[in-house]
């Protein structure tokens, strides 16, 4: 049996590849998110942790990372750089004296607020037309794709604890 999404075979239309539009629809969700942050002073690994500070409250930098799908390494060293922006603080967690919390600073804050006006065209251009259904329908795909692909991701997009 053939797969239909399979590129290994002849038969393969990259059209009709599931992965060929996620990864034209993030190439350009990128391009277009860039764009807008750039005048409000941030990159979009910034205002990923802003938002994911947000969202939490506060986080440890490997929880960060693992919401942001990015290296520990990596988060590590961008929330140095944004503490010495001022846009978060650290603190060492009272559970561990070996993990780094991060929080939200009042200029993070205010960050956030500045993002959300230079990017809400971005969104509200990006589901233009689709319906409510449509939009469950699509995360229940994209839920079900990354759960197939990684269920630890797809478990803390729910917020259920990893398995």
């Amino acid at each position: 049996m053939v797969l239909r999404f399979d590129p290994t075979q002849p038969e393969f239309v990259k059209e009709e590849f599931p992965f060929y539009w996620l990864a034209r629809v993030h190439g350009v969700y990128t391009l277009e998110m860039e764009k807008a942050l750039k005048p409000v002073g941030l990159d979009i690994p910034s205002w990923r942790t802003l938002m994911i500070l947000n969202e939490r409250g506060s986080s440890s930098v490997s929880e960060i990372s693992l919401h942001a799908i990015a290296k520990l390494s990596t988060v590590t060293k961008l929330v140095y750089r944004m503490k010495g922006e001022g846009l978060v603080d650290t603190s060492t967690s009272d559970q561990d004296a070996r993990v780094t919390v991060v929080h939200l600073t009042d200029l993070g804050r205010q960050a956030i607020e500045r993002s959300q006006l230079a990017t809400r065209h971005i969104f509200v251009r990006s589901f233009h037309g689709l319906t409510p259904l449509q939009m469950r329908k699509l995360n229940e795909s994209l839920h079900q794709i990354l759960d197939n692909l990684s269920p630890r991701h797809a478990d803390l997009a729910t917020g259920r604890e990893p398995r």
